[in-house]
């Protein structure tokens, strides 16, 4: 069988969800780190978006479709339910943090903190305290989601965790977020749990956007 190259900046929460679901497997790939709008990422995904992936003749694009097609082509354990309602609970979860959840925590908080647009690169204070009245809201909505088994869906962990666990990672480096997970009981205990993960940590980026050559991991 040809080698599956995963192809995207190993910071990406979604490359990193790719990783993950990668590592849960155990198939073995190469990570061809490479960003955003660059040619062989334009090449795979109509709008120059990461993670893309190729494997053997077969390309694809957005991190769902990636990582149903590791499930479904290499052997181990099944990264979304059998049972199909708990295999729509886990479509559910993933829909809910791709477009509520990354859109506030990611997209807008985060970017402001990683790449502001200020002069002298300072964060982007502005952007940042819109963030967090919404945040504050939905980290309430996420702790009560996990309040139950500290799993999304069920008492396994599936794509819906893996899907979520590299935004909260994210969360607990910058003050504003961190506070707001420390305020949030059952989700630090869902981040402690999981960041214990093998496939987790073994998936780790080696640096993050702002951080200094010199505290980046081996």
């Amino acid at each position: 069988m040809p080698e599956l190259e995963l192809i995207g900046a190993a910071p990406s929460n979604y490359v990193w969800t790719c990783r993950i679901a990668l590592a849960e497997k155990g198939v073995p790939y190469r990570l061809n780190e490479l960003r955003p709008h660059c040619p062989e990422v334009d090449a795979i995904h109509p709008f120059g978006k990461i993670p893309a992936m190729r494997h053997g003749e077969v390309e694809l694009c957005e991190s769902r479709a990636i990582c149903s097609y590791i499930d479904n082509v290499f052997e181990g354990r099944k990264l979304a339910p059998s049972d199909p309602a708990r295999a729509a609970q886990v479509e559910q979860w993933v829909s809910i943090v791709n477009t509520h959840i990354d859109p506030v925590w990611v997209r807008q908080y985060l970017r402001a903190h990683f790449f502001p647009n200020t002069p002298d690169g300072s964060p982007e204070r502005e952007t940042i305290e819109a963030a967090l009245p919404k945040m504050e809201q939905q980290f309430a909505s996420m702790d009560r989601a996990v309040a139950k088994t500290g799993h999304l869906v069920g008492d396994t962990f599936t794509l819906a965790d893996m899907n979520f666990m590299p935004i909260l990672f994210y969360m607990g480096l910058k003050p504003e977020s961190s506070a707001l997970l420390q305020r949030s009981p059952n989700l630090k205990a869902y981040v402690d749990r999981h960041m214990a993960r093998k496939s987790v940590q073994e998936t780790v980026p080696s640096w993050i956007p702002g951080q200094k050559a010199s505290e980046r991991a081996a």
